[in-house]
């Protein structure tokens, strides 16, 4: 199976053997109806992916590596906030009257900052730092800005991300507040392997492992018959996913940079409902 359907597997089973509920406590997120989105929940999961081996998509539902690819280059190489400049529909319900998200994840990327070698944004400073200072301990990114927050339309969930370049390798930490395991779990597991894939090429480097830290890791009460449904299946081999590797700079990457072959899935079955 993949590895991805693996930890998927294990975590939902964790979650819901020995989580918590937040029934007892308000809650911010709504389901469309405006009844009160709940949650089973474990704190702080700690999942290891070795890109060296097996690149992370599952095959228990599919997960639409395009969009997802292009969601995180929205953020990190167009460094939006605006849902104009996105090619899907996740972001609407968050948006103003002119398609912005308020000062948050592009915006907060693209904000440039002053270092002895000159101005740079945050992603701008990590490709620097992983050509010029491989061996640095400091090269980071974090969105989780907390002069800004009454200007974000919603708070960063996956805020930071800490690179590390051992024996050629590039390896990645990318911290989470809050992640919904059955809508998000793997689509920002495919987003930053892909991200991790793409400094790594174009810094001369290998992709290494991509470590993912969440701190609230939960299943909400709507989607507990899909997650069950889900864990009953028999999980297909990973695909392969490679980049193309003409690419040697980091804003010519489009979505279709990523190869997807042997992609089995199970469908779904039905829509995901959505708490906002």
């Amino acid at each position: 199976m993949s590895y991805a359907d693996e930890l998927f597997i294990q975590n939902c089973h964790t979650i819901l053997q020995s989580g918590s509920w937040d029934t007892d406590l308000p809650v911010r997120p709504r389901w469309e109806d405006g009844t009160p989105a709940h949650t089973v929940k474990t704190f702080c999961v700690v999942d290891r992916y070795d890109l060296s081996k097996e690149f992370p998509l599952m095959t228990l539902r599919k997960t639409n590596v395009a969009a997802a690819v292009d969601e995180i280059l929205w953020i990190w190489q167009k460094k939006s906030n605006n849902i104009h400049d996105l090619h899907s529909h996740i972001w609407d319900a968050w948006a103003d009257e002119t398609g912005s998200i308020g000062k948050a994840y592009g915006y907060q990327l693209g904000v440039k900052h002053r270092y002895p070698e000159g101005e740079f944004d945050q992603v701008d400073r990590v490709l620097y730092d992983l050509k010029h200072n491989p061996s640095s301990r400091r090269i980071l990114t974090n969105l989780y800005v907390h002069a800004d927050l009454h200007e974000m339309n919603l708070y960063p969930c996956a805020y930071s991300m800490t690179f590390s370049v051992a024996n050629g390798r590039l390896n990645a930490l990318l911290n989470q507040r809050s992640q919904d395991m059955l809508t998000a779990n793997n689509w920002n597991v495919v987003q930053y392997a892909a991200l991790t894939m793409m400094f790594a090429q174009v810094s001369g480097l290998q992709p290494g492992e991509l470590v993912h830290v969440i701190a609230d890791c939960h299943i909400y009460d709507r989607h507990l018959p899909l997650v069950k449904q889900m864990l009953t299946r028999t999980p297909y081999p990973a695909p392969r996913v490679t980049l193309d590797p003409t690419i040697t700079d980091f804003y010519a990457f489009t979505p279709d940079s990523l190869r997807v072959e042997d992609y089995r899935y199970h469908p779904l079955g039905q829509k995901i409902p959505v708490a906002v």
